[in-house]
């Protein structure tokens, strides 16, 4: 499942290999872990409707603001502007960083949570997708 206000504008490259991901979605809030196993690895580009932010929780990440780019090192809260052309990639093994911004289409989404993130105890207010 993509953020229906994302839109991938190029493709990694040969040779590169993608973030892995995770996605949640609750209360309209949709947060994708991005998880760069090998320096090198990277979230292709891309770009949303509405501003977001970044936070990088651990390693280090280049990003790439429609050809300009900044390197940041965790901990950090990283701003991503709407409508910029943008592309996220590792300087370091073990990186991982967390986009984290509010969906837009229609005036509420169900939720989307992987069951091994919910704690004992609790009930999600929609059944959990398996499938992300």
């Amino acid at each position: 499942m993509t953020d229906p206000n994302t839109q991938y504008v190029n493709t990694t490259p040969p040779g590169v290999d993608r973030a892995e991901t995770a996605i949640g979605l609750v209360s309209n809030l949709w947060s994708k872990m991005l998880y760069f196993k090998k320096a090198g690895d990277m979230e292709p580009g891309h770009k949303h409707l509405f501003g977001h932010m970044t936070l990088l929780a651990t390693g280090k990440l280049r990003v790439n603001v429609d050809g300009t780019t900044t390197d940041f090192e965790a901990p950090h809260m990283i701003y991503i502007k709407a409508g910029k052309l943008h592309e996220l990639t590792a300087l370091v093994d073990g990186t991982l960083a967390y986009c984290i911004h509010a969906l837009r289409d229609g005036d509420t989404c169900d939720d989307i949570i992987d069951p091994a993130s919910i704690p004992d105890g609790v009930t999600p207010v929609h059944k959990p997708l398996v499938e992300v």
